[in-house]
């Protein structure tokens, strides 16, 4: 374990203190994937139970985006723990309401969406917290590693979750579920309160920045953040946007493909979940193992490789070969979100970090939303496996897109860098 790239994460002070809680909160955000759809179905009428269900788990994370751009003027300048706190204190005091309400027997379909959408507020800011601590705490080498462990949280929970719920809804409901969810957002809150004192999170930058690992002032390897001159910063946050979009309506096509095309039931469904989850898993293990790559092409190369994954799908092949293929698209998946963030947390500056980061969340919460309604049309017209066949070639040519966006950029651009005394530019003209 010492020789990994995580040791200096689990080991680090702050964070050996913060991981504890972040596992226990996303296990209840697991459960909360079952557990809030469930309770609108027992609230709602025989004849709009879809649509309750669509809005409950729509208001439970499209709200994020709005939040990320109400309340930036008063949390831009917070700390990492501090805004990743405020929003654990938030979920677990709306999802705790609506517990109280429902055992007084008060609760209506239009409180249980509202309070849903209450908790759901601050979000982006919440993930923007997390990942602005990294790069408060950490020295830059290290912020892949750290994603990759944050990463792999959510995705061991997607697994673990959703059946433990399942257990649990059918033994005492879903109302106790959502409970133990507001616990665990309540011990998330703790935590941070307790491993990361207020205020102390900020004097740390500087010294994540001193530590700022292996860059030569007088070498600069701009390399790792190509991609930033390449497409910019608002140019990552359109690029995982369009990503996120164009795997929308793979949730629409892949139950249907199973259901029409192959005449399957849901037990194979689940299971292409189940193993693209266990792929994702390994994938997240992984992210730190790709640290020494130049980011920008690994990242596109993500892109790339995922698409060519869901092909075998698209192209109707059998479940033999789709099956460990879509368990190796979960492979893929899962670095993609650590680079991204890793790039972020090198070429933005520490005082803008975890605004940059709300924005980039803000605005791909919604991305796979729209991009899962516009599969209903598309499958109407296209057929599943039609459908998925574009999804998997309009993603690889996103890849290829970005491949030679960065192949083929201008000598003279200008690249960011961070140094230990602060944020330069570098011209490849000049630098050689």
């Amino acid at each position: 374990m010492r020789s990994t790239p995580y040791w200096p994460v689990l080991s680090h002070p702050v964070l050996r203190r913060i991981l504890p809680g972040l596992g226990i909160s996303a296990l209840g955000d697991g459960m909360s994937l079952v557990a809030v759809s469930w309770l609108a179905l027992t609230l709602a009428p025989e004849s709009s139970r879809g649509t309750w269900v669509a809005a409950a788990v729509a208001a439970y994370s499209l709200p994020g985006a709005l939040g990320g751009v109400l309340f930036r003027r008063y949390l831009r300048h917070r700390g990492g723990a501090e805004l990743a706190g405020w929003n654990a204190i938030l979920r677990a005091s709306a999802l705790g309401t609506i517990v109280l309400v429902y055992v007084v027997d008060l609760l209506t379909l239009w409180g249980y969406v509202l309070l849903l959408a209450v908790s759901a507020l601050l979000s982006a800011w919440g993930s923007a917290g997390r990942y602005t601590l990294i790069a408060e705490v950490l020295p830059a080498e290290h912020h892949l590693a750290a994603n990759g462990v944050m990463g792999t949280l959510m995705e061991a929970s997607a697994i673990a979750g959703p059946p433990v719920a399942g257990l649990l809804i059918g033994w005492a409901g879903p109302v106790v579920v959502l409970g133990l969810d507001a616990v665990s957002f309540a011990v998330l809150a703790l935590t941070y309160r307790l491993a990361v004192p207020a205020g102390a999170s900020g004097h740390t930058t500087a010294g994540a920045a001193a530590a700022g690992a292996d860059i030569d002032a007088d070498k600069p390897d701009i390399s790792d953040i190509s991609v930033s001159s390449a497409v910019g910063r608002n140019g990552l946050v359109a690029l995982s946007f369009v990503f996120f979009l164009l795997f929308g309506p793979f949730y629409v096509a892949l139950p249907l493909h199973i259901a029409d095309d192959r005449h399957a039931s849901a037990t194979l469904l689940g299971l292409y979940y189940t193993v693209f989850g266990l792929g994702a898993v390994a994938g997240g293990l992984a992210s730190a193992y790709l640290r020494r790559l130049p980011l920008g092409p690994a990242m596109f190369g993500i892109i790339l490789a995922f698409g060519l994954t869901l092909l075998p799908l698209g192209l109707g092949a059998p479940v033999w070969l789709s099956l460990p293929v879509f368990a190796v698209g979960g492979l893929c998946w899962a670095p993609y979100l650590p680079l991204v963030m890793a790039l972020f947390q090198r070429t933005v500056p520490p005082t803008q970090l975890s605004q940059v980061l709300a924005v980039f969340g803000s605005v791909t919460v919604i991305a796979v939303p729209i991009g899962t309604a516009a599969g209903g049309p598309l499958v109407t017209a296209l057929g599943a496996e039609h459908t998925l066949l574009l999804s998997a070639t309009t993603i690889m040519l996103l890849g290829l897109a970005g491949a030679i966006a960065l192949i083929a950029r201008p000598f003279g651009k200008v690249w960011e860098k961070p140094y230990p005394d602060g944020y330069v530019t570098v011209d490849r003209e000049r630098s050689g």
